[in-house]
């Protein structure tokens, strides 16, 4: 990754789980660094949601911000992100947000909150996701009862 921009987007979307779309639109007035949290204004559902900011989320949007206090927070378009992300070997900006959703499940975030953060209006998805986890949750939980034998 090249560009402060660069690390900005590769962040977001690997650690808050948006969907390009969301990414592009977003603006510098929807991000809160002091309370590490954005709002996803035009998301895919029409319904404006809170997304939480990891700590590598807020250092790169900080950086990426740089004292603006409005306008695009990218000036990117979607298909700017989509070549980005196939020169760092990612198949898809909805691949890393199947990963993060997975990755927060297996880090104990609670349905709810995936749901919530995501912007599902249903648990469906996150079930999709959960059913996917079972499986290795159960093989682990054994492997620990037994002693890892």
């Amino acid at each position: 990754v090249s560009t402060v921009r660069d690390s900005a987007i590769i962040e977001l979307l690997w650690s808050c789980g948006l969907r390009r779309g969301e990414l592009v639109r977003l603006d510098v007035e929807d991000v809160n660094l002091s309370d590490g949290f954005l709002v996803v204004r035009q998301s895919k559902t029409g319904r404006p949601r809170v997304v939480p900011l990891s700590p590598s989320a807020r250092r790169a949007v900080r950086r990426q911000i740089a004292g603006r206090e409005s306008g695009s927070l990218l000036e990117m378009t979607s298909n700017a992100i989509r070549l980005l992300l196939q020169r760092v070997g990612v198949p898809s900006a909805h691949a890393w947000r199947r990963g993060w959703a997975v990755e927060a499940l297996r880090n104990g975030v609670s349905e709810a909150s995936v749901r919530s953060a995501a912007g599902w209006s249903s648990g469906a998805m996150v079930a999709r996701y959960t059913r996917a986890l079972s499986g290795e949750l159960a093989v682990s939980e054994f492997h620990e009862t037994w002693g890892n034998r």
